[in-house]
């Protein structure tokens, strides 16, 4: 449903919030959230751009948020590098605006907007402070750092892991 690059900026922006006012290396913020360097370099561009995280030079410098936890949502983090797309009509050539097509299509739009809706009322603070309304929170938890405690984790296939070793 999300994209790589908005799983980083999670990953990354989770973690800051973490350490709200400790300025943390793109190295450290790598090695914690299991995000390439690389990749990271160009995803906190990304976020200083729609000033989500600033960057402190300096000899102690490193990314830290430009925003409260407590007013930034996981809809602004993931805006801010790869968009949510809505649907917006049938594809061409779908002429029916009653037919099964635009059905489909209002139906998806539907679960987009249920998703986003989520997003938009969940902030870094909640994640932070215990990870969401309920253990169940599902997608929420792919969101989560090794730093903070989380139940699962990636390896380098992005596949994620149960501490006891399974997947879900």
């Amino acid at each position: 449903m999300i994209s790589h690059t908005a799983e980083y900026a999670l990953r990354s922006v989770v973690f800051l919030g973490s350490h709200v006012g400790q300025p943390m290396t793109t190295q450290r913020i790598a090695a914690v959230t299991g995000v390439p360097v690389g990749y990271l370099s160009k995803v906190l561009q990304s976020l200083g751009k729609a000033r989500v995280v600033d960057a402190q030079r300096g000899l102690r410098g490193g990314y830290v948020l430009a925003r409260p936890i407590e007013e930034l949502t996981l809809l602004d983090v993931i805006n801010a590098v790869d968009p949510i797309r809505r649907l917006a009509a049938v594809p061409s050539g779908g002429s029916e605006e009653d037919g099964p097509l635009a059905a489909l299509h209002r139906r998806l739009d539907e679960g987009i907007e249920r998703v986003e809706s989520l997003l938009r009322d969940t902030t870094i603070e909640q994640l932070v402070n215990g990870g969401g309304s309920s253990a169940s929170d599902g997608p929420l938890s792919l969101f989560a750092v090794r730093d903070l405690g989380a139940s699962a984790s990636a390896s380098a296939d992005g596949v994620w892991a149960n501490r006891d070793g399974t997947s879900d």
